[in-house]
């Protein structure tokens, strides 16, 4: 077994980073894009003392459970690498990996976890889509042994794993409503028409840079449509254009963007068709969201995480709740209707900012937020200024919790502690030191994110007697 080789082996389950796994001559071997069951083929692509990694070359048998992708960009796209598995087979997974990882890497010996909260539709799911523009276009090697001559105008779709300057096109995305695909293709389809150039991503010109599509249950979109600054003569015509064919209750917003490089967040966004947001209402709370604000992209799951965090809670209306890492006040102002008083801190100030905008839209005078780095706010000061809290929740990003944000609540001692994750192995890190003084009494994965690897989990801890 050397890097290189190729080696044939049966596929036996799937495991993190969305990949299938078998094992040979006492090794694990990872692949992308298999299933169980599958008999494959592999070129080894990386060999370690307890594991290999490699990509499929061959499928000598298919598992007869796999499922045909409905998505003609599976494969190539970086996103939904878990098509080709059944949903409830992908649930399955996600809450496997769950107890896995708590046990695993956190030592715990859990509860029965409750039955993984999977999505009720697990396409046309989320309410954000973001598309690059480049003269990168990459094509697939079924596309460069077809002969066909492609357009050289560059590509409109999703930049390929690992290259900032390829873009793959994209005609077509299950992921959002099907008008997305529509008016991306219309916007494409005007720009192409006008002459109008593909981002640059070496010589940084071009006219069209970036497309943002955002929208909420009513069926309503935030499109917003970023260019360089070589479309500003003409900008006013281009979007004149593409309104006369977009639904009235659709707004259009732009930005001009002379930079460099392709962050969004610092741009500054004009309006050009009606407001520049759209309104979300999760439960009886509403929410704004702005083209550069944060917000959860599954809505639908989302409310049913807040539904559960605020059964965990378990409040009786006297209670003080700190929300930490609490971004645009999503969770604190879905748990202020049953709450004495509820804080919110969050290291963003642009998120904040979206906190007390979304606390007066709903007439929710009892929250208050700060803004700054969380080991430094949850102090003495804050306790005193705020009052010890009953219950506390944690949302933290990706890679968990500080190691003295997890000691300031090791010294808090609330009554009851919440900890929402989108990455259950940092988080069973976390948890396994707090567990000097907390108890883990409830387990609750949900799937945020169907036909990806990734999964959340939401675990309430009680403090010890």
């Amino acid at each position: 077994m050397k890097k290189g080789s190729i080696v044939e082996l049966e596929l036996s389950g799937l495991a993190a980073e969305g990949k299938a796994f078998g094992k040979l001559e006492g090794k694990v071997v990872f692949v992308p894009f298999g299933h169980p069951g599958d008999v494959v083929k592999v070129r080894l692509l990386k060999v370690k003392s307890a594991y290999c990694e490699g990509s499929i070359t061959e499928w000598v048998q298919r598992s007869a459970d796999r499922v045909d992708p409905p998505c003609a960009h599976f494969g190539h796209c970086g996103g939904c690498k878990w098509q080709h598995v059944s949903y409830e087979r992908q649930a399955d997974a996600k809450h496997r990996q769950v107890i896995d990882q708590l046990e695993r890497i956190g030592g715990f010996e859990i509860p029965e976890p409750r039955p993984i909260l999977a999505a009720a539709s697990p396409w046309a799911y989320r309410n954000k889509l973001d598309f690059s523009f480049s003269t990168g276009r990459w094509l697939t090697a079924e596309q460069i042994q077809s002969g066909v001559e492609f357009p050289k105008e560059g590509a409109c779709g999703f930049h390929v794993p690992g290259r900032f300057d390829k873009v793959l096109e994209i005609e077509e995305c299950h992921l959002m409503n099907a008008e997305v695909n529509r008016i991306r293709n219309l916007i494409k389809t005007k720009a192409r028409d006008r002459g109008w150039s593909f981002y640059h991503p070496y010589n940084h010109v071009g006219h069209l840079r970036n497309l943002v599509f955002r929208s909420n249950r009513k069926g309503e979109f935030l499109i917003w449509v970023i260019v360089g600054p070589d479309a500003q003569a003409t900008l006013g015509d281009f979007l004149s254009s593409i309104s006369e064919e977009i639904s009235e209750e659709h707004r259009i917003v732009y930005s001009i963007n002379p930079k460099k490089n392709d962050a969004l967040h610092d741009l500054v966004v004009e309006p050009y068709r009606g407001e520049p947001f759209i309104t979300e209402t999760l439960g009886k709370v509403s929410y704004r969201i702005s083209p550069q604000s944060f917000f959860q992209t599954n809505p639908d799951q989302a409310e049913r995480m807040y539904q559960t965090v605020l059964e965990l809670a378990n409040l009786s209306g006297e209670e003080r709740v700190y929300d930490l890492y609490c971004g645009t006040g999503s969770i604190a102002l879905f748990l202020a209707g049953k709450a004495k008083f509820v804080l919110g801190i969050e290291y963003v100030q642009e998120a904040v900012n979206d906190a007390f905008q979304n606390a007066q839209l709903n007439g929710i005078e009892h929250v208050h937020f700060l803004a700054g780095d969380m080991k430094n706010l949850l102090n003495e000061n804050t306790i005193s200024e705020y009052g010890m809290p009953d219950v506390v929740v944690v949302d933290p990003p990706r890679a968990g919790m500080h190691e003295d944000v997890v000691q300031r609540l090791l010294t808090m001692k609330a009554k009851t502690l919440i900890y929402v994750s989108c990455n259950p192995a940092t988080q069973a890190r976390d948890l396994a030191l707090l567990t000097p003084i907390y108890h883990l009494d409830v387990v609750q994965p949900i799937d945020m994110f169907p036909h990806t690897h990734h999964v959340e989990n939401i675990v309430r801890l009680t403090l010890r007697p």
